[in-house]
């Protein structure tokens, strides 16, 4: 195996590398909300509801899985190969996506496809930090931010016009013109002068990290339909290779994950504030259009402009981040964006039972919290970590972002589900109606072979799913304070300068 070195080649032509950076991240960040208005096209033509969570949980458990090992690969091989390698992956899957007969074949490929997102998000990241300074690093790690906050836009609207137009296997097919385009800028335009060592690949390390990520998610997946007989020992198998994995890492000649970099305290808090954060933006995303149109009565496009005016706080936040970060410095920006993400927070837990208006103003807010750490953490990690360890570096901050959406996904629809079920006891409607039935509440028919709810329980699911989401969002605040917390602990960066 070799290790790169940069050294004095080609010049690099950076605006074309970073239009190839910004179509492989807005190719693999849309293919999360454009899949999820077609599927219930998908789900109807394929059939097999049952795995309906897995098509986003497999894409979801790769891509955790694969960040950190590509990252580490990326320090090891250069960024170039491992780049066009994970499009490569990612265009598989998307192709074999759009053929599956059944929704177990497109599973299966989705993990593929995952696979191929977890080589491209850091890579991409990584690349930004390779190429440009750190009085520019904060400007283009802020385009950078902005792709997300413009895919989660464009993502509904698109899906749901080619599932109309030319049917749902194009959102996968859709893909394959930016990647191409991409891999060809990459080509053509990055030229990275290695110089080769030979070094072992801790091999041992990838195992370890994948059966620790892998159980772990898989409970969280399972939670709600599996019984604890079976999520214990899956807790237990993945705390077991998490130890295992530390230890292994801690005496690797080249580890996979540089314990040491978890013992600088700029590494350590803004990775928490980063978990925490994922924790958050999952639970709005996932809970707030649900708010709007089951408890207040909302269409479904105002749920979505609930949603909507959080992506455009964060890309505001992120370009003003890339722009004030030098002269602002990291801990005010962090402060700043911690007691946004609160404030936010604290406003839809206070004001959305009063209304939409409410909702929406608080989105904003954390929209602009979000986008102030996102950016801040990902320029003050990559600025503070020689060049041979910034791919790693920024992985693990990617990393917790993605444990954090799991964790939240799991942790807030078991509070949901405890709500509501404490709520149909309580009004004697345990037995008599399930949970399945809210969805009439959204506007949508009633469970096949059910007839609609009579009026006076209609009224008092709704009374109770009001309830139980605002458990949900006092529980998201919750984890904004332990995020400002964290973001009031991390220090100032220290700059390393590293031939890029």
């Amino acid at each position: 195996m070799m290790i790169p070195v940069l050294t004095e080649e080609r010049t690099t032509h950076r605006p074309l590398v970073l239009a190839a950076l910004v179509l492989a991240m807005f190719m693999s960040a849309i293919e999360g909300t454009i899949v999820a208005t077609a599927m219930p096209s998908i789900a109807a033509e394929l059939g097999g509801f049952s795995l309906y969570s897995w098509v986003f949980s497999s894409f979801l458990l790769t891509q955790a899985i694969a960040i950190p090992i590509f990252g580490k690969l990326s320090d090891l091989h250069g960024r170039k190969p491992v780049f066009i390698g994970g499009v490569v992956v990612f265009l598989a899957g998307s192709i074999l996506c759009g053929f599956a007969r059944s929704m177990g074949m497109l599973v299966a490929f989705r993990f593929l496809q995952g696979m191929g997102a977890g080589a491209v998000q850091p890579i991409t990241t990584t690349l930004a930090g390779d190429l440009y300074s750190l009085e520019e690093r904060g400007r283009v790690q802020g385009y950078l931010s902005s792709v997300w906050g413009f895919s989660s836009i464009a993502g509904p609207l698109a899906g749901g016009f080619i599932v109309h137009s030319v049917g749902w296997p194009w959102i996968f097919w859709a893909n394959v013109p930016f990647g191409i385009a991409a891999i060809a800028l990459i080509v053509a335009y990055l030229h990275e002068g290695l110089e080769r060592t030979r070094v072992r690949t801790d091999f041992p390390g990838a195992v370890l990290l994948f059966a620790a990520v892998g159980t772990l998610m898989l409970a969280l997946t399972q939670a709600s339909e599996w019984s604890a007989g079976v999520l214990v020992p899956l807790v237990a198998v993945s705390a077991l290779a998490f130890a295992l994995f530390v230890r292994q890492e801690r005496r690797a000649p080249d580890p996979l994950m540089h314990m040491e970099l978890w013992a600088m305290p700029l590494i350590r808090y803004a990775n928490l504030a980063t978990l925490t954060a994922g924790i958050m933006m999952i639970g709005i995303i996932t809970f707030l259009p649900t708010f709007v149109q089951g408890v207040l009565g909302g269409s479904a496009l105002l749920a979505g402009f609930t949603l909507s005016v959080m992506t455009l706080g964060w890309p505001l936040a992120s370009f003003a981040a890339g722009h004030l970060i030098v002269r602002a410095g990291v801990r005010r920006l962090a402060r700043l964006g911690g007691a946004a993400t609160l404030a936010g927070t604290l406003a839809i837990a206070l004001l959305a039972a009063h209304g939409s208006l409410g909702a929406g103003a608080g989105s904003f807010v954390l929209g602009v919290g979000l986008g102030l750490l996102g950016t801040t953490f990902v320029v003050a990690i990559q600025t503070s970590v020689p060049w041979s360890q910034r791919g790693v570096a920024t992985a693990s901050n990617m990393l917790m972002r993605i444990l954090g959406n799991a964790l939240g996904a799991a942790l807030f629809g078991g509070v949901l589900n405890w709500g509501m079920s404490r709520w149909l006891a309580r009004t004697g409607l345990r037995g008599r109606v399930s949970l399945d039935s809210i969805q009439e509440l959204m506007g949508q028919a009633a469970p096949r072979a059910a007839a609609p709810l009579p009026a006076a329980v209609t009224a008092t699911l709704r009374a109770g799913l009001s309830h139980s989401l605002q458990l949900v969002f006092w529980g998201i605040m919750g984890m904004a304070v332990i995020t400002l917390a964290a973001a009031f602990r991390v220090p100032e960066m220290e700059r390393i300068d590293d031939p890029s």
